[in-house]
């Protein structure tokens, strides 16, 4: 009863059902990574969904010749797929990957199930079916037929050429895709992950912690360096390399930190410091440098912070740095 069921279904109409659930499987699951998902969205942007409209529209052989059914696809396969974002630009789901290509596989789904609807609805002889040999040669009648005057010929060939070139010319651009707008991401976001809730009142002494993103999309891999200044002085006048041995306590910035980033990639860092010199509206930089040039900042983002005395750590920056300048005297 099933097998009989399954050879009732049309070819054409199986083949778009095949096609829907494989490239959910080829987009939205592990095997992403296999090249067949590239000609399966094609087929599903392109051509599919007008295919299977068109079939549910027009279910009889007389509707339409073959070259009009598959231009016809095309252009409705261009018109339907952006009014779905445009749909789903309206819900919680937005125009995102899983909620377009699962709304394209329902869309065709349904349609080759409204088609078939339709199709068996009618006699064998008045049903629209596939066969590839006379598909080919219906075409050739077409466009070699006495009874057509010379204008239905050259307007036949003219969109056989208009859809052969269409296709050429989405080829093209999918093998040398233009190369976009080259610009490097520079971010901060707080402690827990999210652009607020920054440390922005502090006590001197006490840990803070930001998160610095660096996302690379200059289509090349690049080299940054990312230096932190407070209060228009660099941490590298601080003296860093000896401060330590003098049992300053606390966690201050790194001076600068180096990273490679490749295209299309993202680092996120988490900085931790402590500030202990007090007092309002200070402000905390992050520069970003690329390829080595210190000339200027590449990009740049500051944090302003207030800083209130600790009383349970009294110690400041200024004291041990009269600590230090002490012992070096001695």
């Amino acid at each position: 009863m099933i097998s009989l069921k399954l050879k009732a279904i049309p070819s054409d109409l199986l083949a778009s059902v095949i096609l829907a659930l494989a490239t959910l499987v080829f987009v939205l699951t592990p095997l992403s990574y296999l090249p067949v998902r590239i000609p399966l969205g094609l087929l599903m942007v392109l051509f599919v969904p007008g295919y299977t409209l068109i079939a549910a529209l027009f279910p009889k052989k007389g509707d339409l010749d073959g070259i009009e059914r598959t231009a016809l696809s095309f252009g409705l396969s261009i018109a339907v797929v952006p009014l779905i974002g445009l749909g789903l630009n309206y819900t919680p789901w937005g125009i995102r990957l899983t909620p377009v290509v699962v709304s394209l596989a329902v869309f065709t789904v349904a349609m080759s199930f409204a088609a078939y609807w339709r199709r068996m609805s009618l006699s064998a002889e008045e049903r629209f079916s596939i066969h590839f040999r006379e598909t080919v040669g219906a075409w050739k009648s077409e466009v070699l037929a006495d009874s057509k005057s010379r204008l239905d010929k050259a307007l036949t060939v003219i969109l056989i050429i208009t859809i052969i070139m269409s296709i050429a010319a989405l080829v093209y651009v999918i093998v040398t895709p233009k190369q976009g707008e080259k610009f490097t991401e520079f971010y901060i976001l707080g402690p827990g992950g999210k652009a607020y809730d920054y440390p922005t009142n502090v006590l001197a002494g006490n840990n803070s912690t930001v998160i610095v993103g660096v996302g690379n999309h200059e289509y090349q891999t690049v080299n940054y360096t990312m230096k932190i200044i407070l209060n228009n002085t660099p941490w590298d006048n601080v003296t860093a390399e000896r401060i330590p041995k003098y049992d300053l306590g606390g966690i201050y910035p790194v001076m600068s930190v180096n990273l490679t980033v490749e295209h299309n990639k993202t680092r996120e860092m988490p900085i931790a410091y402590s500030l202990n010199h007090t007092g309002d509206l200070q402000k905390l930089e992050f520069l970003l440098y690329r390829e080595g040039n210190f000339t200027s900042s590449y990009r740049d983002l500051h944090l302003w912070v207030n800083v209130s005395q600790n009383k349970s750590n009294p110690s400041n920056l200024d004291v041990y740095k009269n600590r230090a300048e002490f012992l070096d005297r001695k």
